[in-house]
């Protein structure tokens, strides 16, 4: 039997590195894990209603549920890198669909707020794992020949789960019988294959310079600050906005709007993130800051869409609102990520995505839970309009600081 080459490169090197030769497949295959946990991480969103119904709390304790999400996601992502990079992917991935597995558990049975607030934060450390040590086990896999292909297919496989999690579930929920424990069943069936996938899976454990600490705080090399305040300035309130689509978008289609059809919330959170992957097709080959603009510029709108959609009681202007909220995000990922990797050398890059991140699901986790309990004391209409004045001059201030990064950045070019 043939040896297996190994490649070294000076930022990471694997030690016990997969064969040369890897089938296209297994790249496809890599990335499965990577969709089965964002399936998860969205699935809840069309059961919302139902869990209202039957255990009884606000609108502002749902986005407290919400936001539990964000703060399992962000305490992974402070620490499953830096261990995919000492213990390797395959002992990051198991224990991460492990938590997501039981997740579901807690979410098909879940007669409390505290049951869903538990599951909502294994939810998050699970996706949080998958962001980083998933994500490089689709690039491990791929080896450097095929790392376009790896990033297309790992960025993919986010934002398909994300919005494939919530249709799904609004389409068993309203058709099948045991809608909160059939959703969560079949979810944990794709679990169970992503865990197959895993353990076959041809990748090894790198090998870099040793981790400063097993725990910090991520940021960006001396010089790379503005490119990282202006992604974070647009990103920001493009994943605040559909982090508030996802979490009182139903409540707002059957309060607000009339209807409780729950494959429609599903079918709104799906296009919202079909939205997302789209425009990121249609605008990579623009100028950095022009796609960061215009990612600020759609934000914007979602937030008029929004207030239109409250105050006219139109699904239509909802789903609008959704659509650009979805392309805002899109384009304030890919405009900020763009300028990172123009910038920092490869052996910060996974750091600097990190703090990119934190610095977007921060708001994205604090905001909708103020909107959350302001529409509780003033009502859905003047909470929504309220958030969204706000979350529009967040956008539109984000805009001013990417001109402003871009004139900084003129000024040092002189």
């Amino acid at each position: 039997m043939p040896h297996a080459r190994t490649i070294r490169t000076p930022e990471s090197a694997p030690e016990d590195a997969p064969p040369a030769g890897i089938p296209t497949r297994w790249i496809w295959l890599a990335a499965w894990p990577v969709t089965a946990v964002f399936v998860l991480s969205n699935a809840a969103t069309p059961l919302y209603v139902l869990w209202q119904r039957d255990i009884g709390f606000s609108r502002g304790t749902l986005t407290v549920v919400f936001a539990f999400y964000i703060v399992g996601l962000l305490g992974s992502l402070l620490v499953s890198g830096v261990l995919s990079d000492r213990l390797g992917r395959r002992p990051v991935l198991l224990p991460a669909l492990a938590l997501a597995l039981i997740a579901c558990g807690v979410f098909a049975t879940a007669g409390t707020v505290a049951a869903l607030i538990a599951a909502r934060l294994l939810t998050g450390v699970a996706v949080g794992a998958a962001v980083s040590a998933g994500m490089a086990a689709v690039t491990d896999v791929a080896g450097p020949s095929r790392r376009r292909l790896a990033a297309l297919l790992a960025s993919s496989a986010m934002v398909f789960g994300a919005g494939l999690g919530p249709l799904l579930s609004g389409v068993l929920s309203e058709t099948l019988p045991a809608p909160t424990v059939t959703v969560f069943a079949v979810e944990a069936a794709l679990l169970a294959t992503a865990v197959l996938v895993v353990l076959r899976m041809p990748v090894g454990r790198p090998s870099g310079p040793a981790a400063r600490s097993w725990i910090r705080v991520p940021g960006v090399p001396r010089g790379s600050a503005m490119r990282l305040v202006a992604g974070i300035a647009v990103f920001a309130p493009g994943i605040t906005a559909t982090s508030f689509v996802l979490s009182l978008g139903p409540s707002l289609l059957s309060g607000l709007l009339g209807t409780g059809d729950r494959i429609v919330a599903g079918g709104m959170a799906f296009v919202m993130f079909a939205a997302a992957t789209g425009v990121q097709f249609a605008v990579q080959r623009l100028p950095r800051r022009a796609v960061l603009l215009a990612g600020a510029a759609a934000t914007t709108a979602a937030m008029a869409a929004l207030v239109a959609a409250v105050h006219g009681g139109s699904v239509a202007a909802l789903a609008a609102s959704a659509v650009l909220a979805g392309a805002g995000q899109g384009m304030g990922q890919l405009g900020g990520l763009s300028l990172l990797n123009s910038a920092v050398p490869p052996r910060r890059l996974a750091e600097a995505n990190a703090a990119f991140n934190i610095g977007g699901y921060v708001p994205a986790g604090l905001l909708p839970v103020t909107a959350g309990y302001l529409s509780d004391a003033v009502g859905l209409t003047a909470g929504a309009t309220l958030f969204a004045a706000a979350l529009a001059a967040l956008a539109v201030t984000g805009g001013l600081v990417v001109l402003a990064a871009r004139r900084h950045a003129d000024d040092q070019a002189r």
